[in-house]
């Protein structure tokens, strides 16, 4: 008698995908939950948000923004072959991402901040220990519980970032051309989102490397919503 192993490592494969997406659910519930508490996101839903409180957090997250392709390309180096699926996407990932600062840049600028300040700004709290932990992570070998910080980065891209520059337009009056970072991560980390969900869903993460994508979203989540509370200081 010959025993069908490949249908039931199928079956192990999608029932793992299938719980790792219901965590990484809960995790994104929680950040929702908690950025909707965050002081300039809730003067921002209420409609009192300030051009000032834009500029501060244009000028808080470029701090941030400029180390995201530096950290994929180290997770990249540290892919072996065996996992060059995973390496392969993450250089092409850091590729795409590398510019990304300087229309963040281009946007300040284009409402009254100064460039040179900008440049000469550093991270705030939460940056800094989100930008460490994110390298610290890559450094590690085969670092792939990396797919969870991806999950809630890009998703804040796809899922929050037109619904931000919607509402500051609508309620300061900027021009698209002020808002246009926030705008293209709509498309471009919805692009993302499609290709992790691919990679989630492949059947190559295994029950292990489910439990390090889950950990890292809950600690990505708490210290990119963690950024957004402590901005200037």
């Amino acid at each position: 008698m010959t025993i069908d192993t490949t249908t039931d490592a199928a079956a192990d494969a999608a029932a793992t995908a299938g719980d790792l997406a219901e965590r990484l659910a809960d995790v994104w519930i929680e950040l929702e939950e908690r950025l909707d508490a965050v002081p300039v996101l809730r003067r921002l839903a209420e409609g009192t948000v300030t051009l000032h409180d834009y500029q501060r957090l244009l000028f808080n997250l470029r701090q941030q923004v400029v180390d995201g392709s530096p950290w994929i390309s180290r997770a990249a180096s540290n892919f072996d072959i065996e996992h060059f699926t995973l390496r392969a996407a993450a250089i092409k990932h850091a590729e795409e991402e590398h510019r990304d600062y300087l229309m963040l840049e281009r946007d300040y600028v284009a409402v009254g901040g100064s460039l040179e300040e900008l440049r000469a700004g550093r991270k705030n709290l939460g940056s800094e220990a989100l930008s460490g932990y994110m390298f610290t992570y890559a450094d590690r070998p085969n670092p792939v519980g990396l797919l969870g910080a991806m999950f809630i980065i890009e998703g804040l891209g796809a899922k929050r970032a037109a619904g931000w520059a919607a509402r500051f337009q609508e309620t300061l009056g900027l021009a698209d051309s002020q808002v246009h970072f926030m705008r293209y991560h709509e498309v471009a980390d919805g692009n993302h989102t499609g290709d992790l969900e691919a990679i989630l869903t492949s059947g190559i993460v295994d029950a292990a490397a489910a439990d390090e994508i889950v950990r890292c979203a809950q600690v990505v989540a708490r210290l990119y919503a963690l950024q957004l509370e402590e901005l200037d200081r």
